[in-house]
């Protein structure tokens, strides 16, 4: 498999994992700020920060605009100039489909590029205007449609572990980034009641699509500590980081197996990480230990991406395939 192959298959994970997730977290802030008493900014400015876009959106808006909602939703959901807003993650995700038309099925291929096409169209820009929450459940849909095709109908060999290890990557980022920006709000700002916390609590796991499956796990009262300690470690939530991880080095074993390619660093680094959250108990996710864990996860990610672009995906060759946006 050549690293070309390999480049697109990998960021074409990424950014449908990328999409899916910025459409959930757009649809569950806008019922979070229709039902809690909370000021905007406390709502949308979490979202641009989770992006990883806030100096681009200040330098463009200003500060004063991280509390405008309809801004900050143009901003995730349409906005042209937004490496990471669903338009141009679709584009992308579209893009790199394209370029490894023969490796992917073609159902994969009608489903994304249906969903490239429809949010183009007048009908997204007028159900963008008229029912938002209808436009952010249907890009849920087609993108959790396309994640299941890939599992369903392509071949389970080198493509499809490196589409899914750009998944993996990228929930383990978006997971523990949205978990640390709310903590951190939630502890350092608080909530004027037991009620309304109990709501933003649960409204982050539904950030995650994890509200049901915690309810079925921890059957106690919603607390910070029990939310991270299942975002993080929980090992049979396929969105938790802990889940994320450890699939994450199987898919770059699997990909090695061989020894054809070198992925003895991405390895060592995913189990490296995954060690550390193995030893983690759920007594020490209180405060600020949140935070130095999250931090450590997000830059040990960044590492084992580099890993694989160097010594998989061929970035520090000549004539290699640049790394794209991330």
């Amino acid at each position: 498999m050549i690293a070309r192959v390999a480049d697109h298959c990998f960021w074409l994970g990424r950014y449908i994992e990328r999409t899916e997730n910025t459409a959930r977290v757009l649809h569950v802030t806008g019922a979070l700020a229709l039902d809690a008493e909370l000021p905007s900014r406390r709502c949308w400015h979490p979202l641009v920060v989770v992006s990883g876009q806030e100096a681009d959106y200040v330098e463009r808006f200003g500060r004063d605009a991280l509390g405008d909602a309809e801004l900050v939703q143009r901003y995730l959901a349409r906005d042209g100039k937004n490496p990471v807003s669903l338009t141009r993650s679709i584009g992308a995700a579209r893009e790199n489909a394209r370029s490894i038309r023969e490796v992917i099925s073609l159902e994969v291929w009608q489903v994304i590029n249906e969903l490239h096409v429809f949010l183009a169209s007048d009908e997204a820009a007028l159900m963008y205007e008229d029912d938002r929450d209808a436009l952010y459940a249907r890009v849920q849909r087609s993108t959790q449609l396309g994640l299941g095709l890939l599992r369903s109908t392509m071949l389970h060999d080198a493509p499809l572990d490196f589409i899914w290890l750009g998944v993996l990557l990228e929930r383990v980022g978006q997971t523990a980034r949205m978990l640390d920006v709310q903590y951190h709000a939630l502890i350092a700002e608080g909530a004027p009641h037991a009620v309304l916390e109990t709501a933003l609590w649960l409204s982050l796991l539904r950030a995650c699509s994890g509200f049901e499956a915690f309810m079925k796990r921890s059957r106690g009262k919603v607390t910070g500590a029990a939310v991270a300690a299942f975002l993080i470690l929980e090992p049979r939530f396929p969105r938790s980081v802990h889940y994320c991880v450890s699939s994450a080095k199987d898919r770059v074993a699997s990909i090695c197996r061989d020894g054809e390619l070198r992925g003895e660093e991405a390895v060592a680094k995913l189990e490296a990480l995954e060690a550390m959250l193995r030893a983690i108990g759920p007594h020490e996710l209180q405060g600020a230990r949140v935070h130095e864990i999250l931090t450590q996860v997000v830059n040990e990610a960044h590492a084992v991406c580099d890993a694989i672009g160097s010594k998989l995906l061929g970035y520090d060759e000549p004539g290699a395939t640049q790394s794209q946006s991330q």
